[in-house]
Formats: C-alpha cells, structure tokens, sequence
C-alpha cells in the first residue's frame, strides 16, 4: 500500500519517458515536481524531453526568482503544458515560448491568449517566407552572391529573415 517512491518514480520516468537519469532524479526530488510534470505530459504528451527541459529551466528559474514552491506556481500544469503543446504544433518558436512565458507567469495568462493578443503566431506559409527570403535577396545582390562561394553566409540570410519578420517565422523552413 506504500505510493510509488522516489527511486521507483525515477526509474518509471526513464523507461516511460525515455528521461536521462539526472533529469529524472531532479524531477522526482519531490512529489509535487513529479505530479507537476507528469500533469504537464498529459497536457503535451509528444515530447516527454521538451517538457523536463522546460521544467527543471524556466519553470524552476521563475519559482527560484520568486522564492516559490512547485505548489505555488502561478501557472497550472495545464497552462504550461498548453504552452508547450504551442511550441510542439509549431505555432510559436522555441524563442517566441519564452516571451510568452514570461507574460504567462507574469499575469497567469494561457498560452493561446498571449499569442492571440500579442500577434506571436509563427509564419509558416511558404509563400510568405518566400516573399521575405526574396526580399532579402533583392536587397543584398553581392551577399547572395558571395554565399555561393561560401555556404556559411546563409546564416546572415536567415537572420536577415527573422529579423524582417520580427522572428515569427520559421526558422526551419526559412
């Protein structure tokens, strides 16, 4: 009749979660940690990694700066699970999450409302990057044709993309 204990639980989230073992010895140092992020998985359950990364990083880097306890949190499992799931369907960057996070912990905001009020949706129609990437192109006719010697200064283009789209679109398909 005893719960699941710590090591126990460490082990189940290595196995279940595909966890290494430092990151599921930290998630599971205490019960609330552990209830936390696995509500969390339910929540945004495609990447099991993203998650205990956003929970040991920012999730904890925000109750340390504010001297509170996983119980205390200013945003459900379900709210930080909704960011993520944002970040997973590729409707905001890895980038554009942390602003929306730090609005979200600020005000308790969901995700789908800060992205909304905010205009943060990622650009993922192809024909609008292109637009972008051509305009680039048009604009700095000897880069482009110095990245054909060299490879490395597509960098510089991509930049110069996010940077005209304010880093809302994808930088992968960019």
């Amino acid at each position: 009749n005893l719960p699941e204990l710590p090591d126990q639980k460490a082990a189940r989230f290595q196995g279940q979660y595909g966890l290494i073992p430092y990151d599921a010895q930290v998630l599971t140092a205490s019960a609330e940690m552990a209830g936390f992020y696995e509500a969390v998985v339910e929540v945004a359950p495609d990447d099991p990694k993203l998650a205990a990364n956003w929970v040991m990083g920012d999730l904890s880097a925000a109750l340390n700066k504010d001297g509170l306890e996983i119980s205390d949190s200013r945003l459900t499992a379900a709210q930080f699970g909704g960011l993520l799931q944002r970040m997973l369907d590729n409707t905001i960057s890895g980038k554009l999450a942390k602003e929306v996070f730090e609005v979200m912990w600020a005000d308790g905001s969901d995700a789908d409302a800060v992205i909304e009020a905010r205009g943060l949706k990622q650009i993922t129609d192809t024909g609008a990057i292109e637009k972008a990437v051509d305009e680039i192109l048009a604009a700095n006719p000897d880069k482009a044709e110095q990245a054909k010697l060299k490879p490395n200064l597509l960098g510089w283009f991509v930049g110069q993309v996010m940077k005209a789209t304010k880093g809302s679109a994808n930088p992968g398909l960019v």
